[in-house]
């Protein structure tokens, strides 16, 4: 299958909706987090550091396609993706599932990285990339971003707030766990774009990647 012979159907409702969802609920949370950090369940869990980086990433895709690419479809599911991560770590602290339930952060780790490693494939590999260059692709974004979350986490729990030394003890296992969701996510995007189930085209093209 080739970019040429796929066509691209407009987004479902359903996606679209949720992306902006998620981004409102995104910030009402944060605000929540900032302004009442024992409702929000992050006192001492680096909330300025959340509320910083995480609309930065939120709204990462919708100003690259803004500012670059405004001439092709936008991508509303990779930054479903995307946001999804997000907002979803400040709702597992607002309703405190993190110190309620033992494997929440695990599940987290794994599934967190499953989604960005496919909005990341979303956005950069072709449709019709092999099953190869989507694992690579995961690899290299998946585990990077697993050792940068863990550095995230070393920075601001142990150097800025010292007395939180148990939230740097798993560094292995969220490692492995985030490395491992990243090659399901990749497996997941590579089966549903091979079967017609998603035909959004990258906004980054790189033709070297596409199947023969």
């Amino acid at each position: 299958m080739t970019d040429a012979l796929v066509s691209t159907r407009p987004a479902p409702a359903l996606v679209r909706t949720a992306n902006v969802v998620a981004k409102l609920g995104l910030i009402m949370l944060l605000w929540v987090a900032l302004s009442h950090p024992d409702l929000g369940h992050l006192r001492g869990k680096a909330a300025v550091a959340r509320a910083i980086s995480y609309p930065l990433m939120a709204f990462l895709v919708p100003a690259a396609w803004y500012l670059f690419w405004r001439d092709r479809a936008y991508p509303w599911l990779a930054d479903l993706l995307i946001t999804i991560p997000c907002f979803s770590d400040i709702l597992g602290n607002r309703l405190n599932l993190y110190d309620t339930l033992r494997s929440f952060d695990d599940w987290m780790h794994f599934g967190n990285l499953a989604l960005l490693t496919g909005g990341v494939i979303l956005l950069t590999l072709p449709r019709s990339a092999s099953l190869g260059a989507c694992l690579e692709r995961a690899l290299a974004f998946g585990a990077t971003a697993a050792i940068i979350w863990e550095v995230g986490e070393y920075l601001a729990f142990l150097r800025l707030y010292g007395d939180r030394f148990d939230a740097y003890g798993d560094t292995l296992g969220d490692l492995c766990t985030g490395t491992v969701g990243a090659l399901v996510g990749a497996l997941v995007v590579h089966r549903l774009s091979h079967t017609g189930r998603i035909t959004d085209q990258p906004l980054i093209r790189d033709k070297s990647l596409i199947a023969v």
